[in-house]
């Protein structure tokens, strides 16, 4: 039985209505089978479809907006996935934005100093055709642990195809040996701290 759950948010700059399909859409989908064998259960959310205004505050910034919600979603969940596909050699803007509404964790502390995603583990699915994939990876875990998220061991799953080629992941036959096996170790590392943090979480500090 499930005892775990793990909420991505896709990053991709195309919304579901899109006609080509996601490759970070389909990354998603291969991390949440291998989560599934640990006993977690995985929803996700593609940001484009969705109206987040730029800010660094956590309530709406605009009668639009709908963040809070995906960020009550995110601090529901054991396991925070950021699935973001590279452009330019960066995480895309969307998925800055997601990271921006965050920086108001850091002052939303606890009476025990602690930041809302404490005691949550956060990792990172990054697809592309370019270099690119241990940038993205180095930027996005830097700021989920600035807001207080736990970055697992080996908790970066990626796949990059040919420069400026026109094969995207969205369109393998099958997974490759090598993602294969490091989204099994991903899911193991990550619901093995998860579980380990919904037990006992940090203790935080006084004064």
């Amino acid at each position: 039985m499930a005892d775990l759950t793990a909420f991505a948010v896709n990053c991709s700059l195309r919304g579901s209505d899109s006609k080509d399909p996601s490759s970070s859409e389909r990354l998603i989908r291969d991390l949440f089978k291998a989560l599934s064998s640990h006993g977690v259960i995985g929803d996700s959310l593609r940001a484009a479809d969705h109206h987040i205004a730029p800010g660094v505050r956590s309530e709406k910034q605009d009668d639009r907006d709908e963040w809070p919600e995906i960020r009550q979603r995110i601090l529901n969940a054991d396991i925070f996935v950021l699935a973001t596909p590279i452009w330019l050699g960066q995480p895309s803007s969307i998925a800055k934005r997601v990271m921006e509404r965050m920086d108001a964790f850091l002052s939303e502390t606890d009476e025990r100093n602690r930041m809302p995603p404490m005691g949550k583990v956060a990792v990172v699915l990054v697809v592309g055709n370019e270099d690119g994939a241990h940038h993205c990876h180095a930027a996005c875990f830097q700021a989920l642990n600035d807001v207080g998220f736990t970055i697992p061991a080996g908790a970066g799953g990626y796949w990059v195809g040919e420069a400026m080629g026109a094969k995207n992941y969205v369109d393998l036959p099958e997974i490759p040996d090598k993602v294969r096996q490091t989204l099994k170790m991903l899911a193991s590392n990550a619901s093995h701290l998860a579980r380990l943090m919904a037990a006992q979480n940090y203790p935080g500090t006084q004064g």
